[in-house]
């Protein structure tokens, strides 16, 4: 049985889609972040004369993109918009959410995935896929693909001992296995060893066509020096986005996951971590942490310790 799974962090949601314990996908959420589906009624703040587009403000804040705008909608009118796309933080900027209105009467959600409720996903299943995205390496028998976000596309660049051939076919599993982990769109840029000859151009983009049947896309042919773009739909910020823009953040809250799983009976809850998870550790995910376990809850800081690699354990009151 293939279905997505969902489980409820401190500061954030994870979902993973399962078939017989095998991870084919995964998402994240941050808690009250902005995500694709999700309908707002806001104000259109800007709109260039002539033109179905323009800019869309919230009663919070939020600054959206507004496609296919009514020709009666005028500056100042109010209007739901449901985004398209999520806002994405890069190093140096920040790309503003995209929508398009909706009616009053439109569903919440668009999306056609179902998610089932767990208290907690099987041992290991969301450590494995966290630390691939914090890392960006997949390893495959031979070599390993590296993935690198830009603010122009995502790029996988492949290495290993094998010959070039059967070193390109032997990434491609792995190049499948990121983009559904680490949920990539956009613009996607694949840098496979030269392959001189035609038919072996032909062997690895016959296998891309394969692998990446299931997932919704635009490729071009490999060219002469082993490249080749993807273009998916792009919904908002992947795994790979978020550890390059907030790498502290995200292994913050990977830090309160660690400590809720602690097995044991009574004592208290001991968190150890990098002074700079510390400081982004919030006070109310430390009280919904204690909620959680049942447990007080102690938080010390070792700057040895890496910021991916917290120490959670239940010590003596």
């Amino acid at each position: 049985m293939v279905e997505w799974l969902v489980e409820h962090g401190i500061g954030e949601d994870r979902a993973l889609l399962v078939e017989n314990d095998r991870i084919l996908a995964a998402r994240h959420f941050l808690s009250g972040a902005p995500w694709a589906g999700t309908i707002y009624p806001a104000r259109l703040v800007s709109r260039s004369g002539g033109s179905a587009r323009g800019t869309a403000r919230t009663e919070g804040g939020l600054e959206i993109l507004v496609d296919k705008l009514p020709r009666d909608c005028t500056e100042g009118s109010e209007l739901l918009v449901r985004l398209t796309r999520a806002p994405i933080a890069e190093r140096s900027r920040l790309k503003l959410a995209q929508g398009r209105p909706v009616a009053a009467d439109a569903p919440e959600d668009s999306s056609n995935w179902a998610l089932r409720e767990v208290s907690s996903f099987a041992p290991g299943a969301w450590e494995e896929v966290w630390h691939a995205a914090s890392s960006g390496v997949i390893d495959f028998a031979g070599g390993q693909i590296l993935c690198c976000v830009t603010p122009a596309m995502t790029v996988i660049d492949i290495d290993g001992d094998l010959q070039p051939r059967e070193l390109a076919l032997a990434a491609v599993p792995a190049i499948a296995q990121a983009l559904h982990w680490f949920d990539i769109g956009g613009s996607v840029g694949i840098d496979f060893p030269t392959l001189e000859a035609k038919a072996d151009r032909g062997a690895v983009n016959q296998a891309l066509e394969d692998a990446l049947a299931d997932w919704p896309h635009e490729r071009t042919a490999m060219n002469g020096f082993g490249f080749v773009q993807l273009v998916a739909r792009l919904e908002g910020p992947s795994l790979l986005h978020k550890f390059d823009t907030s790498r502290v953040g995200m292994c913050a809250r990977y830090a309160l996951r660690i400590a809720e799983r602690l097995d044991g009976h009574g004592g208290a809850v001991l968190l150890t971590v990098h002074p700079a998870l510390r400081a982004k550790i919030q006070d109310e995910w430390l009280a919904e942490l204690s909620r959680r376990t049942g447990r007080q809850v102690r938080i010390e800081t070792d700057p040895g310790l890496a910021l991916e690699a917290p120490s959670a354990q239940i010590v003596p009151l």
